[in-house]
């Protein structure tokens, strides 16, 4: 198993990419190909000793970073690091990659490098959240702000087969995720998509509200990119927020710090529940090939779960599953 990882791609690149990569290897025991640039690279390998046997790189010498345009700088870009990275996988030299960069590149040299699968308009991100009924995966979380209706049920056909491969859930539940459960409820738009999701041969709930998500109502939930951005974003600031007022009030009071301390293991399991690096990345949906996105604050954990997701993807032929879902439409 051989997977690329986008090394310059993170707010903290190369360093928690190189670490993340030492642990995959030691824990794994995966091929690993760092690309970006060599000189820094293995600079940062030498702290971890002789890694030489499962440890690669190779050299590229630009760098696509956040702020840019995707589009124009995946064009003008030809030798970053993600374009580097995903040509490997294009010519089948590898068989997943990682990064932790610009997700609007990443998606856009993806969609050009590697193409669709056949009868796929529009790739997706999907992101595996915890829930109180365990795990569910929300797409499309940024991949396409202005989708069609039947690029939802594509999503929910993709969504179905990572659930069932990745996740091992035997008849996931679908929702549409919208204003209100009536399907008279929301635009057009969304209309028309539970029209064709219902139509479908997903396990189809009908529509489901903001606060069914992590309640766990359905095991995969569709919206499109603008919305399910959002969600992740606050999604993410509303864990941060609880664990910092959580530490504020538990030092404010004696009787607080014991309690918590008591309570302690409690606290661990409900932090690593709701840890993303647990997690690793958002696979990219749709595209022929496996490629995995990471968050831009991702630590040297969250990274080498990323590999780790990668090769599971390529273990369990997802996109074979994806290809013969879609057939039988």
């Amino acid at each position: 198993m051989k997977i690329v990882i986008d090394a310059m791609g993170s707010d903290s690149a190369p360093t928690v990419e190189v670490e993340g990569a030492v642990q995959a290897v030691e824990e794994f025991g995966y091929e690993l190909v760092l690309v970006g640039d060599e000189t820094i690279i293995k600079e940062e390998l030498k702290k971890f000793g002789d890694c030489s046997a499962k440890i690669s790189t190779m050299h590229a010498p630009e760098r696509i970073e956040m702020h840019e345009p995707a589009a124009i700088s995946v064009r003008r870009k030809r030798h970053s690091s993600i374009v580097v990275g995903l040509e490997l996988l294009k010519r089948e030299e590898a068989d997943g990659f990682v990064s932790a960069g610009n997700t609007g590149a990443v998606v856009c040299a993806a969609t050009l490098s590697l193409r669709l699968l056949p009868g796929i308009e529009r790739p997706g991100i999907a992101v595996i959240i915890p829930t109180l009924a365990g795990a569910s995966v929300i797409i499309d979380v940024g991949a396409n702000i202005n989708p069609k209706p039947i690029h939802l049920l594509q999503y929910g056909i993709m969504a179905d087969a990572y659930s069932r491969y990745i996740l091992h859930k035997t008849n996931p539940t679908t929702g549409l995720l919208n204003v209100g459960e009536e399907e008279s409820k929301g635009t057009e738009f969304i209309k028309e998509a539970h029209t064709l999701l219902s139509e479908s041969k997903l396990n189809f709930i009908g529509n489901i509200e903001g606060r069914d998500i992590y309640a766990g109502t359905a095991d995969i939930i569709l919206c499109d990119g603008f919305v399910g951005n959002v969600i992740l974003k606050v999604s993410e600031s509303i864990v941060d927020t609880i664990v910092k007022a959580l530490k504020q009030e538990i030092k404010a009071s004696i009787i607080a710090t014991v309690g918590a301390a008591l309570a302690g293991s409690a606290f661990n399991e409900l932090k690593k529940k709701m840890d993303y690096a647990e997690y690793g990345g958002a696979p990219l949906l749709g595209v022929d090939g496996r490629c995995i996105i990471s968050h831009g604050s991702s630590t040297s954990k969250a990274i080498k779960n990323a590999i780790r997701v990668a090769a599971e993807f390529k273990t369990q032929d997802v996109n074979k599953h994806i290809v013969e879902e879609l057939e039988s439409y």
